[in-house]
């Protein structure tokens, strides 16, 4: 199946193979494994590529780069847009600069972001780095793989080849697919991808401020559409749940474990209190299903002998009631009080206001619907723009060892992004 050329001949592909684009039918298609896709090869080679570069939250400055020299070489105006490391970060201050990627169709384009669909997804992924795979076998960046003689059923992994790395390679295939058959004008679109989705936000956040009392936009643009890259499972999503959370901490009184009754343990009144938290009624909604709460990070004590005078932990709640505005509010003093009730004294509660359940668009024909349990960077672009949710895998591998996808999942996904794509610009 692996034959010596050189792989990064079929990264330019992508625009070579553009006229075998206009055959291919605009709705979702499932290929036999003896008809596959004219754009097999440079899409799974560039899926490849974009996996094949560490990229975890706040390091994600090569794969921003590499992503550059790929869309350029598409024919795309392409902008760099510095991203400062977030507050959730780890690393040292001196750690390379990393990029929002942003790309307008055709050489020297105008960089007009008003009316257009946005199209995006984040670069960021979580760690640990896992390398690419085929078949559960790792694969070298210098062994050359023979994408076209390999079955649609071919699982293809590592970190970010589901989430959401699938979603960047499908995206940009498809646009160039509609690019090249006519269906779509070049200012009807614009891509956008995004550093630290996996941590706060801070890409798109950066970006949609930027669109304002800034020189390139003195008056905020207005997207007609915008399209996020999520693992779906190749499903239009209906929204997402909201999320809120922070810490909970509990102040107790040191002394010798063989004396209980003359300290107080902090543990004991935090677990109490994370019981109480993880057993109650937060509220839930008919579309979103129940409000769900994950204690991420414990953190406490000196020593097993000594009661414990401090303890703390992390939480994060899923926010299934309310509107976007108003539900993580809703649950954030929910919280509030029901931890203050086990003991008021002894507990604080320092939790942030978050965001309700999140509604998009999922009303277009041919396509399953779902409902995601997941935060994405929707809230975080500002606007009044059509919000859509797709992409492909799974989000039950994402983030885990396994995470991978057969290679028709990401070819169907292609034929799915053209009809959304069309969709959303009116061209349908």
């Amino acid at each position: 199946m692996r034959v010596s050329f050189q792989s990064l001949l079929l990264l330019g592909a992508l625009s070579a193979q553009a006229s075998a684009y206009a055959s291919l039918e605009y709705q979702q298609q499932t290929f036999p494994e003896d008809n596959a896709p004219p754009y097999r090869v440079p899409l799974l080679t560039l899926h490849r590529a974009l996996v094949n570069v560490s990229s975890i939250s706040d390091s994600e400055g090569e794969v921003g780069l590499l992503l550059k020299r790929l869309l350029k070489d598409l024919n795309y105006t392409v902008e760099l847009q510095p991203v400062p490391p977030s507050e959730a970060g780890q690393g040292p201050d001196d750690r390379p600069t990393r990029y929002n990627v942003l790309a307008w169709p055709g050489r020297n384009a105008s960089r007009a972001l008003d009316k257009r669909t946005i199209i995006t997804s984040h670069i960021d992924v979580v760690p640990p780095y896992i390398p690419y795979a085929i078949d559960n076998e790792t694969v070298p960046p210098s062994e050359v793989v023979d994408f076209a003689a390999l079955p649609p059923t071919t699982l293809i992994s590592g970190r970010g080849s589901v989430d959401a790395k699938a979603s960047v390679a499908a995206q940009i295939t498809a646009t160039n697919a509609l690019l090249s058959e006519g269906a779509i004008s070049p200012d009807s679109v614009v891509l956008l991808y995004v550093v630290g989705e996996e941590n706060s936000g801070s890409g798109m956040k950066h970006f949609s401020d930027s669109l304002s009392n800034s020189s390139a936009y003195p008056v905020r643009p207005q997207f007609r559409a915008a399209i996020f890259g999520e693992p779906t499972e190749n499903k239009l999503a209906c929204g997402h749940k909201g999320v809120t959370g922070g810490t909970v901490s509990a102040v107790g009184k040191a002394g010798h474990s063989g004396y209980p009754w003359l300290g107080k343990s902090a543990i004991h009144v935090l677990i109490r209190a994370l019981d109480r938290l993880l057993e109650e009624d937060l509220g839930s909604s008919e579309r979103y299903g129940n409000t769900t709460v994950n204690v991420g990070l414990i953190e406490g004590g000196v020593a097993a002998n000594v009661i414990a005078p401090a303890a703390s932990a992390r939480v994060s709640a899923r926010v299934a009631v309310g509107n976007q505005t108003t539900g993580g509010q809703i649950v954030a003093e929910r919280i509030k009080k029901l931890i203050k009730d086990v003991d008021s004294e002894a507990l604080q509660v320092n939790i942030t206001s978050g965001v309700g359940p999140v509604e998009c668009e999922c009303e277009v024909d041919g396509f399953e619907t779902v409902v995601a349990n997941y935060g994405t960077d929707i809230p975080n672009l500002k606007g009044n723009h059509v919000k859509y949710l797709y992409g492909p895998g799974s989000i039950l591998v994402a983030h885990g060892d396994n995470e991978g996808l057969q290679i028709k999942d990401l070819e169907d996904s292609v034929e799915g992004y053209k009809r959304l794509i069309k969709h959303a610009v009116g061209s349908s």
